[in-house]
């Protein structure tokens, strides 16, 4: 099943692969939050989940990531997005991280290994962490 988001069709696969992404950044801190929860809900939305489907998403989300030791499989679905949806799902990466006010040692590792695999330069990461970081919630 693919959904439209701009002029880009997003299979449910791939859906799916980008939550257990963002589930596997919730959970990297080992606490896995409501808030965490509903950023990722909004951002399977803006990418072109729908709302029909959004649990089913998540719960096998869910599953791929504990099921996995590597973070490549979820990468390779963000990877071949353009740019803004990169940085869409960067952002929203970010915001799940400082739902919390902070960011620990295992947290920014991620984000830094995540820089490199989605070919993103480390100003714009800073950017984008520095954005989000001075958000007011």
């Amino acid at each position: 099943m693919f959904f439209k988001k701009g002029n880009i069709y997003i299979e449910n696969d791939n859906l799916t692969k980008i939550s257990a992404l963002l589930i596997h950044a919730a959970k990297i801190d080992e606490n896995y939050s409501p808030a965490e929860e509903k950023i990722i809900r909004e951002t399977l939305l803006e990418i072109g989940a729908n709302s029909e489907n959004i649990n089913q998403i998540l719960e096998e989300g869910k599953k791929i990531e504990a099921d996995s030791n590597q973070i490549l499989e979820f990468t390779k679905e963000v990877k071949n997005m353009d740019i803004d949806s990169k940085i869409k799902i960067i952002e929203n990466l970010w915001r799940i991280i400082y739902s919390n006010k902070e960011a620990d040692i295992y947290e920014t590792n991620l984000m830094r290994r995540l820089a490199g695999l989605l070919y993103i330069d480390n100003i714009t990461m800073g950017d984008i962490k520095n954005k989000i970081k001075n958000e007011k919630p």
